[in-house]
């Protein structure tokens, strides 16, 4: 599965050796229409709710479409028990969405800024990321993806452009996914609902309408775990994730155009557990590695990757 993801417009599989199970990487025969980064959200949770009665979106302000749109018309769609607001309480819909989870239910909770994830991080990292290793196997929450907007949109000041992936990066236990578009978005929130771990799903809001692609209407995923190739190359590797990607695609070509330097373009894609094969891969064949990632000058997850 190490095609590009219009290349994955026909079945096919992934073995996933380390989970003994087959990753879905496909999609359906649906037709492809042109959908920014929120409408691809969107579609991605109406499918999701479509293919098993069992999956609950709920959040803060959900029930109308919510700040950004992602969950519109889905309440109209699968009724007020399926698709809900909450309390202004963080803290109360982690821990709402782990008990969910726990007794069977597939919960898609949304965070309304990842800056105000920080009351729920006791849920995230304690409950959450430890039911099933707490429970022996016996007992899991799996079926639960945290939603939430994060990083810099241009006005959004100190408590809306934050980058968070790095606190919830040294948990085990937890999956960390974020998306550099609407193709890549859709794919990989199929991909995190239905995957038996909790998932976060950070969305760069800056892309949620300056970010538009072609995108199956209907069933499509993308494997977690698994970085992007964008642009292959032979001089220096440039590693990034969300709205960076944009930006090194530009350098790469500036580079190439204007000094002769030929950039390998890497979308990590899933931050944990991020792909060190593909990116090992890489950087021994160029020598060099340069990161770009959106998030404060230290203990960021760049800083990791290039340890």
């Amino acid at each position: 599965c190490r095609a590009s993801p219009l290349a994955m417009l026909r079945p096919r599989f992934a073995f996933c050796s380390s989970r003994r199970t087959f990753a879905r990487c496909i999609a359906s025969e649906s037709h492809a229409v042109k959908m920014n980064m929120f409408q691809a959200v969107n579609s991605a949770m109406s499918v999701a709710m479509e293919e098993n009665p069992k999956t609950v979106v709920f959040g803060e302000d959900v029930a109308f479409g919510g700040v950004f749109r992602c969950t519109l018309d889905l309440r109209e769609k699968f009724g007020p028990s399926r698709c809900f607001n909450t309390p202004l309480s963080e803290q109360g819909i982690a821990g709402f969405a782990i008990g969910m989870a726990a007794v069977g239910h597939n919960c898609v909770a949304e965070i309304q800024f990842a800056d105000y994830i920080f009351p729920a991080f006791d849920q995230i990292v304690n409950e959450a990321a430890k039911y099933r290793y707490r429970a022996g196997g016996q007992l899991h929450c799996g079926g639960l993806t945290f939603r939430s907007p994060c990083s810099a949109v241009g006005h959004g000041a100190l408590y809306h452009s934050q980058s968070v992936e790095s606190y919830f990066a040294n948990c085990p236990g937890l999956k960390i996914v974020m998306p550099r578009g609407a193709l890549q978005a859709k794919g990989l929130l199929l991909s995190a609902i239905r995957d038996p771990n909790p998932v976060l799903f950070f969305e760069p809001k800056v892309l949620y309408r300056s970010s538009t692609d072609q995108v199956p209407s209907g069933d499509f995923s993308l494997p977690l775990g698994q970085a992007e190739v964008m642009r292959p190359g032979s001089d220096v590797t440039l590693l990034g994730w969300g709205s960076q990607m944009a930006r090194l695609m530009a350098a790469a070509k500036r580079a190439e155009a204007e000094d002769g330097v030929s950039c390998e373009v890497i979308d990590l894609q899933t931050i944990l557990p991020w792909d060190r094969k593909t990116v090992m891969d890489s950087v021994t064949k160029t020598g060099r590695l340069v990161i770009a990632h959106e998030a404060t000058k230290t203990g960021g997850v760049g800083g990791e990757i290039a340890a």
